[in-house]
């Protein structure tokens, strides 16, 4: 049984929410009485994801944004704030994985392009968050680091070299801007079931069977669990919680 939030008034932002984990917390956060604003690279996945919010009663605004353009994550923010009026909440979401690669054989343009989205990405998202909440004074960001933020995998140099520098982003700005009455924490997911990881099994760039045995829970991650924990670091139950780079992993780094 799932906790229960009332954000009813409050303004969330989600990247990366036409499906997967972003989906399912915008989701969570509509359900919860937020106004949702969603953005996403695929305008396809993203106005598909808007419909089906407002089918279900929800209050949302799709925003197409490629997060490895400032400009873009700029403007995006500023609508959200531009059509309800505040920001409380973030959950910087959107990122890729890329194939696994020899550290000696993997080329720039992989290791750009990685840390183009998921670090660079949400330093963008970071920033522009924060120059509404600040003004408030109040507001609670989410970044999504990874297991791979915390530990090393043999093959995945570039991936958890961005990840592990989310987590150094969410720390410094947690520090910061903790006196300004803002809360900045990480989740850092294990292997979820998501559209993203089904797409690495079928290229055979992930053995699922291996990595739920790699889990010790036995099993994938939902992406409503992910947005459980999201929820969660965004009410007032983790109010004296700064900082953090919280594993949702199964007992991944537990081992």
């Amino acid at each position: 049984m799932n906790p229960t939030y009332d954000f009813t008034g409050q303004v969330a932002f989600v990247t990366g929410a036409g499906s997967g984990m972003g989906l399912a917390a915008a989701r969570a956060f509509a359900g919860a009485g937020a106004a949702v604003a969603l953005a996403d690279i695929d305008e396809t996945a993203l106005n598909t994801a808007a419909e089906q919010l407002t089918d279900e009663g929800c209050q949302v605004l799709a925003l197409p944004c490629d997060v490895t353009d400032e400009e873009q994550v700029a403007a995006a923010v500023d609508r959200t704030v531009d059509a309800f009026g505040r920001l409380d909440m973030a959950y910087n979401n959107a990122g890729i994985q890329i194939p696994p690669a020899d550290a000696a054989e993997e080329g720039a343009d992989q290791f750009d392009r990685v840390h183009a989205i998921n670090l660079r990405g949400i330093w963008a998202c970071m920033k522009h968050e924060l120059r509404h909440m600040r003004t408030q004074g109040s507001g609670a960001i989410v970044n999504c680091s990874s297991l791979g933020g915390l530990v090393g995998i043999p093959g995945r140099a570039s991936y958890h070299s961005s990840k592990h520098g989310v987590i150094g982003l969410t720390t410094s700005a947690a520090l910061e801007y903790a006196p300004r009455g803002i809360r900045i924490n990480a989740v850092c997911p294990g292997t979820i079931d998501t559209p993203m990881v089904s797409a690495m099994t079928a290229k055979g760039e992930l053995d699922r069977a291996e990595a739920e045995a790699n889990q010790p829970i036995g099993r994938l991650g939902t992406a409503e669990e992910m947005a459980q924990a999201v929820l969660w670091l965004c009410s007032p139950g983790a109010g004296f919680v700064v900082g953090v780079a919280l594993p949702v992993d199964g007992g991944y780094v537990a081992r």
